[in-house]
């Protein structure tokens, strides 16, 4: 095990936790934390403390921290006052704590607390601990079942890795991975990081077997030259999406009061984005598509784009976000056209964007998303509108002919073969190297009933856009990338 996944062991993969300010009272964050840490069974022990020895759901808890065997807990969650910290600190290296994570408010994101979050940052070292935070709201390990964070949610397993100085935008990104099912190794609200900085945070991430693309949110960085170093390092081995804040002078005001941060001047930032291959992203909604994608899709090997759509619009607006965003959106190649009007009757679009209009039959599709990815002449591919037929299957089994006048049938094919489409779109990606990313508005507007397209994507194992703009906006970041380690003397992965 390499120096960096020894140091964060303690801290991503504890055998034990203590868990301070458990108490009988739901509401309290020591009591949240172990009610977290328990609901979503966590595989090592946990070692919950209150002071005068009450039971909290159901489980006993412990006077002191003395009582916590030696050797059996090598994290320490802190949601106490300030004042009493380092006290219960000194206690926890007694029995062997080699980290902690510190969600205590009154540190360094205000003067009256910057002595005390430098006499934190000295403990650990004197003690020789790992210190988390402080003013942060948690963190998550979903290889060992870890849920030590003072809110929700708890995302599915999956290859993503976060970090970020707001515990808010931790929980934004995990409620996306909720939504989508492309979930998240490890998550962590680093607060004021006054000894963990992002860029160690990273370099872990980086070497981290179970992390395959990192996802971070920043306010302000304090050592500059050692951020560009270990970013650029991070993106040699696997991408890296940076979402900032702070930019704008009300933004960096909110920055120094949120987490005590100094904002950096935001175009020297976005040089060192570039310098470093880091995929910077304006929202939050923006951020997360970019990290799924990079998590799902194999990279592009250039910007030669083809548009595969059920409806001329989407394919128009889309088109021109293409070309905004860089994207070379290429003629439809003579064989491909040739080949294609083979299969469906004339009235189709010839050109890129391909549209069938309605011309398809039942293997059409399948067939269509095959030859494109198969093409020489093709690096990436954007198919719009999946589950419009089995919106309409919805339709009728909701209306009060169903399932009559053989609306049972017409109904159960079209649900049948949008969820068939999606998984074709992810087996041809698969099969031919080239990601296939699949937009419809319908993975948002027919939650209520589950469209079978947007439910086959997640099923296939990949993000379904609500737009063409962005899968755009996520594919124009990997095509990025995917340049940057050309560049360096990579190559794209598949």
């Amino acid at each position: 095990m390499s120096g960096v996944l020894e140091r964060f062991a303690p801290l991503f993969n504890p055998r034990g936790i203590i868990v301070t300010g458990v108490s009988a009272h739901p509401g309290k964050f020591g009591t949240v934390t172990f009610h977290n840490l328990l609901s979503r069974g966590y595989e090592g022990g946990i070692f919950p403390i209150n002071r005068e020895g009450l039971e909290s759901f159901g489980h006993p808890t412990l006077k002191s921290i003395s009582e916590v065997p030696k050797g059996r807990a090598d994290l320490a969650f802190i949601c106490t006052p300030v004042s009493v910290n380092e006290d219960l600190l000194r206690e926890c290296a007694a029995v062997g704590v080699r980290a902690a994570f510190v969600a205590s408010a009154g540190y360094g994101e205000s003067q009256d607390g910057l002595e005390a979050e430098r006499s934190l940052v000295a403990l650990g070292e004197e003690l020789g601990m790992v210190i988390a935070g402080p003013n942060g709201q948690g963190l998550i390990s979903t290889p060992v079942s870890m849920c030590a964070q003072i809110v929700a949610p708890y995302p599915p397993a999956g290859p993503i890795s976060i970090v970020s100085q707001s515990g808010n935008l931790v929980s934004s990104y995990m409620n996306y991975a909720c939504l989508s099912g492309i979930g998240v190794s490890k998550a962590i609200s680093c607060g004021n990081s006054a000894q963990l900085e992002l860029a160690d945070y990273l370099e872990y991430f980086a070497e981290d077997p179970e992390t395959s693309v990192s996802l971070c949110y920043l306010e302000g960085v304090e050592d500059g030259r050692r951020f560009l170093e270990v970013a650029r390092a991070h993106s040699a081995r696997k991408p890296l999406v940076v979402m900032r804040g702070g930019v704008t002078r009300a933004g960096k005001s909110a920055a120094s009061s949120h987490t005590g941060a100094l904002a950096s001047d935001d175009r020297i930032f976005s040089g060192v984005c570039r310098q470093a291959g880091i995929a910077r992203a304006e929202t939050i909604e923006e951020a997360y598509d970019a990290a799924a994608s990079f998590a799902s899709q194999p990279l592009p090997k250039g910007r030669r784009t083809l548009l595969f759509t059920v409806a001329g619009g989407w394919g128009v607006l889309t088109a021109d976000a293409c070309v905004r965003a860089g994207l070379d959106l290429i003629p439809l190649p003579d064989d491909l056209r040739s080949k294609i009007d083979g299969m469906v009757p004339s009235r189709w679009s010839r050109s890129n964007p391909i549209d069938l209009a309605g011309g398809e039959t039942r293997d059409t599709i399948p067939e269509v998303l095959e030859l494109m990815a198969s093409h020489p002449d093709v690096d990436a591919i954007i198919y719009l509108g999946i589950g419009i037929q089995a919106a309409q299957a919805q339709m009728f089994r909701s209306g009060p002919f169903w399932p009559d006048h053989g609306l049972d049938r017409i109904g159960g094919f079209h649900e049948t073969q949008d969820r068939r489409y999606a998984l074709a779109a992810a087996e041809a990606s698969e099969r031919n190297c080239v990601p296939i990313l699949v937009a419809s508005d319908l993975v948002y507007t027919d939650r209520d009933y589950g469209n079978p397209g947007p439910l086959g994507v997640r099923e296939s194992g990949r993000l379904c856009y609500p737009s063409g703009h962005r899968a755009v906006r996520a594919l124009s970041h990997m095509v990025r990338y995917s340049e940057h380690l050309q560049r360096s003397g990579g190559a794209a992965r598949c």
